[in-house]
């Protein structure tokens, strides 16, 4: 009789060979991630402008599960810097290379898209730009700028990377003063470096505290489960976002966006992404959205109160 294992697919566990523990296993998605196609007059109103005006959001580009939800409550995620990134995260879907120059006229561009759209909370957010001895802050403060002085009734996420820590260019997020200002952590501290290659926990928690430390009033990361960690991970991790400050927090579940992606390696549960939510509540976090398709910019229009 072949030796045996069991292997925790977090919804359900299967017992296979030794020989086969080494075969790599897709592990089919569950019910409750199955998603249903965005309906409703505004959405569909809202997908014809878009199209109509060439307009680009990552809710269409990254095929959101959450648009139409988040459409219909006036929400939409813009991102600014071009589509190439100069890092290559495990789990992202984002082309890495050499990007091209940056476009100075983007701030206009997005402010417009905003307004064509009747935006009521934008989120933006970006690619990495390594590559620019700004690290595209300053293009960031313009775009901000230009989004309030085209919709002053429009209230602004940023969801910025890490600018490798330098202080000068987070300070000009700091100066235009976004309503929530967000950098993700993506994963806890043991898989770091293998989900965020060129980033480092300590330094994006380092960002998020000098936010907090220099004025932001809404602080916000978010981290995605199913990569292989532990609950004891999930909450140390949970409880050093809330212990520099940050008020708000994200949990969703990891989907695979290809074969040359991290694979899968639990699906969590509803009743798991509930009980994290009540954990994140009792420690103190403003808002805590928690499920399995939650994304960062996932009821972000409630986040600014």
């Amino acid at each position: 009789m072949s030796e045996t294992k069991t292997v925790n697919q977090g919804w359900v566990k299967l017992n296979i060979s030794k020989k086969e523990s080494n075969t790599k296993i897709r592990i089919k998605k569950p019910d409750w991630i199955r998603v249903k196609l965005p309906i409703g007059k505004k959405y569909t109103q809202l997908r014809s402008t878009v199209e109509k005006n060439n307009l680009h959001t990552i809710c269409v580009s990254g095929n959101c599960p959450n648009m139409g939800e988040c459409w219909t409550e006036g929400t939409a995620t813009f991102m600014i810097l071009g589509n190439i990134c100069t890092r290559s995260c495990g789990f992202c879907n984002v082309q890495t290379g050499s990007p091209l120059p940056a476009d100075e006229l983007e701030p206009f561009k997005v402010a417009r898209s905003i307004s064509i759209m009747g935006v009521k909370h934008a989120v933006i957010t970006s690619v990495d730009r390594d590559d620019l001895k700004d690290g595209g802050s300053i293009i960031w403060a313009e775009t901000v700028n230009a989004v309030r002085d085209l919709n002053p009734k429009t209230t602004i996420e940023t969801l910025i990377p890490d600018f490798k820590g330098e202080t000068e260019n987070i300070d000009r997020i700091i100066e235009v003063a976004p309503e929530v200002v967000s950098h993700n952590l993506e994963t806890v501290r043991r898989l770091t470096r293998e989900v965020r290659i060129q980033a480092k926990y300590d330094r994006s928690l380092e960002v998020l505290k000098y936010l907090k430390d220099n004025g932001i009033n809404r602080t916000k990361s978010g981290i995605m489960l199913g990569l292989g960690e532990i609950k004891e991970e999930v909450l140390e991790t949970m409880k050093e976002l809330r212990n520099i400050g940050v008020d708000i927090v994200t949990l969703g579940q990891y989907l695979q966006p290809s074969k040359k992606h991290l694979p899968v390696k639990d699906f969590i549960t509803p009743e798991e992404f509930k009980e994290y939510e009540i954990i994140g509540k009792e420690m103190g976090f403003r808002h805590v959205e928690s499920g399995p398709l939650v994304r960062s910019s996932y009821k972000a229009h409630k986040h600014i109160h």
